[in-house]
């Protein structure tokens, strides 16, 4: 019986101090002197990420979403008309800044019209807003291969409601980025 507790206190003693002891960090390999000429390598590095990159790392999201935020903002039309508003001319020339920085960014258009009117008549007045809207941008010297544009009438409306506010917000063109919004850049 007293073997078997030695034998216990012994076991119990080698997890005690296995558990208690300190392990090694790994060694890292040192650094590889190079000369100016001739082929050079190096140690691998780590990277890590100081509180100052992280907000580096912000800035450049919020930079980027607020270049998708531009180059998707709507824009409106009077009634029965393509022709673009003033206010409109003050967003596209945003977009035409953001496009010039990002020359693979592509879009598709869409040409919106209110519920007045007939389904053709709503249809091709749409496409007319939505080519307006391409002829815009392309007499900035855009490339017109980089714009799809699409007519689609009176059939994805953002208001239902029968008002005069419902229809300004319907008679509009719309914005999809269809290639290269994974690195915008802004265009400042």
């Amino acid at each position: 019986m007293l073997r078997n507790r030695s034998v216990i206190g012994l076991a119990l003693l080698a997890i005690t101090l296995a558990a208690c002891s300190r392990k090694q960090a790994p060694q890292q390999p040192a650094p590889v002197q190079t000369s100016d000429t001739g082929p050079t390598t190096s140690a691998p590095t780590t990277t890590t990420t100081t509180p100052s990159d992280r907000g580096n790392d912000n800035a450049n999201s919020a930079a980027v979403a607020a270049a998708r935020a531009a180059l998707t903002a709507m824009v409106f039309f009077d009634y029965d008309q393509s022709t673009i508003r003033d206010d409109s001319k003050q967003i596209l020339d945003q977009k035409v800044v953001l496009l010039r920085a990002n020359p693979g960014v592509a879009l598709r258009i869409e040409g919106h019209a209110d519920e007045r009117g007939s389904v053709e008549y709503n249809l091709a007045l749409s496409l007319r807003r939505a080519n307006a809207i391409k002829d815009y941008l392309t007499n900035f010297g855009l490339d017109g291969s980089r714009f799809e544009v699409a007519a689609m009438g009176e059939e994805r409306p953002l208001e239902s409601a029968a008002s005069e506010a419902a229809y300004a917000r319907n008679r509009r063109g719309e914005f999809y980025i269809t290639r290269g919004g994974d690195n915008l850049v802004s265009g400042r």
